[in-house]
């Protein structure tokens, strides 16, 4: 592992500031080095419990997945996979009378979720496959650290770590991660008609590390695109939400093959070229949601389409629902981001107006990103105020409780609102006598 190199800035007015950054990373750093994640007392105790009556040259247990890559990265490490000869009732004896929980998320895959000092661990037994169809795989639990490799996709996921820092590297994924070299292991057509959800996990990864992709894996991938109906609209789905999620999903554009072949995965994300903008929003949230609005409205609806199709969550159905119909709506009205900025902003909050803010940059071309960051700023600064008048307050004025209440209050707030959140007395008794029974 190496130090990340810091560049101080060369305004001469935050010298100081850039200084202590740098000595808060240097700090940082030294402390990975020394203490490095999986010396946390939690993965001590873990390991221990694990190796208890274990021969000592018997490797129980073994890092595996995004955090051993993130760890020889440099890299924040979130999700902690463990991999293991033991089987999921042997784990559960080991932990029986221990303060570690224990659930079953997926035994019938070997894999069980540890819980300890409010921390998540992943574990699962070693496997071979004995059988697959490009959908399932038949598996069997096996004690060889080999064996298990060779089932996974590709190299940089086969890198294994123990609790000492050791690693165990059967398919060279050291070298291919310092590369940035995103491979199969063995034959590419052989893996993706393993699990033809390789596909596009494959090309999360390619994307992820900026990764060039030799012409028979491409060919491999094309030939075998249309077996991906015959996946869960699930499973599609998780992939494209991680696909989404990447910082630099931009990258994509960077290479044709890749643009291509998420282009016909994924058909209704029409709009790909305009995320070509990313690059400038780079210290901006840009939600899942959000991001498939950029990619899916068009003015059709395209977006209920794709939510039909892949069954999305209630939420980001309605979520793009809002933003299309507030979207079409800002087409009609000129003004709506402008002049009638405090209206819309009432009406449906700082949250979803400055999606539709980030949405109309993404969909104008000639809107730059200062124009962007105005208006968010703009918007972020707008007080929204709480409306005065409750159906007592009506009461009060002699209407009966009942319907015509929310009919008033209605009316009473959108007339509040016209008038730049204020009304007078005179003309609050004229709307009430207009509705009053």
């Amino acid at each position: 592992m190496v130090f990340d190199t810091i560049i101080l800035g060369s305004n001469p007015s935050a010298p100081a500031k850039n200084k202590m950054l740098f000595s808060i990373n240097i700090i940082k750093k030294i402390k990975e080095i020394i203490f490095p994640f999986y010396k946390s007392k939690e993965l001590k105790k873990i390991f221990s419990l694990m190796s208890k009556d274990v021969p000592k040259n018997k490797q129980v247990a073994m890092f595996v997945g995004g955090c051993v890559r993130n760890y020889l990265n440099n890299k924040k490490i979130d999700d902690i996979d463990i991999a293991t000869i033991l089987s999921p009732s042997e784990i559960k004896e080991k932990f029986k009378n221990s303060d570690i929980r224990i659930i079953d998320t997926g035994i019938e895959h070997g894999s069980l979720t540890l819980i300890y000092n409010k921390c998540k661990f992943e574990i699962t037994t070693l496997r071979k496959d004995v059988k697959t169809d490009g959908r399932h795989a038949e598996i069997l639990l096996t004690d060889s650290w080999l064996e298990d490799s060779n089932r996974r996709d590709i190299t940089i996921n086969s890198i294994y770590l123990d609790n000492r820092g050791k690693i165990y590297d059967p398919h060279s994924g050291v070298d291919d991660l310092k590369n940035n070299v995103v491979k199969f292991i063995g034959d590419p057509n052989v893996r993706i008609q393993e699990d033809y959800l390789r596909i596009i996990r494959f090309l999360r990864f390619a994307i992820q590390y900026d990764s060039s992709t030799d012409n028979l894996t491409v060919e491999s991938l094309k030939l075998n695109l249309n077996k991906i109906k015959s996946l869960s609209k699930e499973r599609v789905l998780s992939e494209l939400l991680k696909i989404l999620k990447l910082k630099n999903f931009d990258n994509i554009l960077k290479h044709k093959n890749k643009k291509i072949i998420f282009s016909l995965i994924f058909p209704e994300l029409k709009n790909i070229d305009s995320i070509a903008k990313l690059k400038k929003l780079k210290n901006l949230k840009i939600s899942f949601d959000l991001m498939l609005a950029i990619l899916l409205i068009d003015g059709s609806n395209n977006h209920e389409y794709f939510c039909h199709k892949y069954k999305t969550s209630k939420a980001i159905n309605e979520s793009l629902s809002l933003l299309f119909k507030i979207y079409e709506q800002k087409k009609l009205d000129t003004n709506y981001l402008k002049k009638n900025l405090n209206k819309s902003t009432y009406i449906h909050g700082k949250s979803v107006i400055t999606k539709i803010a980030i949405l109309e940059y993404f969909k104008k071309s000639n809107m730059s990103f200062l124009e962007l960051q105005t208006l968010i700023d703009k918007i972020e600064k707008i007080r929204i105020p709480k409306f005065p008048f409750d159906g007592k307050y009506l009461m009060n004025k002699g209407l009966n409780e009942g319907k015509s209440i929310g009919i008033m209050l209605e009316k009473l707030e959108k007339n509040w609102i016209e008038n730049n959140y204020s009304l007078s007395d005179k003309k609050i008794n004229e709307i009430i006598s207009k509705v009053k029974i």
